[in-house]
């Protein structure tokens, strides 16, 4: 196996371990909520509301899986559904106030627990860190 090879592999591992606790916040947030519905109420938050069928653009779903999520979404008191102002036919997702307070919550405690993995990195680290990070995420 090359060096290359290798840390493909470990590269791999550590953001399936990233994942994993990824998943584990969103459950912090609620327990019925998996980690696709954290991710869309943070892209609500993001985009500040947006139709279903965006939602199922963005995160490449079917419609139908985006249905039941927000269905429990709204089940959950997290979002509500507004009149389209451009098109009365449909309507916008949005946050719900306990919505927004419950990505709070979860925003704080990463931010808590980043900072206490990240607290003896050098700044210098961190940019090259940040800017790898950004790298990888820029690619489709």
């Amino acid at each position: 196996m090359t060096d290359r090879d290798e840390s493909l592999e470990i590269i791999q591992r550590e953001l399936t371990a990233f994942a994993r606790r990824a998943r584990a916040a969103a459950a912090r947030m609620h327990p019925q909520l998996s980690l696709v519905s954290y991710a869309l109420l943070a892209h609500l938050e993001d985009s500040d509301g947006c139709r279903p069928s965006d939602l199922a653009e963005q995160f490449l779903l079917n419609k139908s899986t985006i249905s039941r999520q927000v269905a429990t979404l709204e089940d959950l008191g997290l979002v509500e559904r507004r009149p389209d102002p451009r098109d009365q036919r449909a309507h916008i997702l949005h946050l719900t106030a306990h919505g927004r307070g419950a990505l709070e919550q979860v925003s704080d405690h990463r931010r808590t627990a980043f900072q206490e993995r990240l607290g003896d990195w050098d700044a210098d680290d961190l940019a090259r860190f940040a800017g790898y990070l950004r790298r990888y995420n820029a690619r489709p």
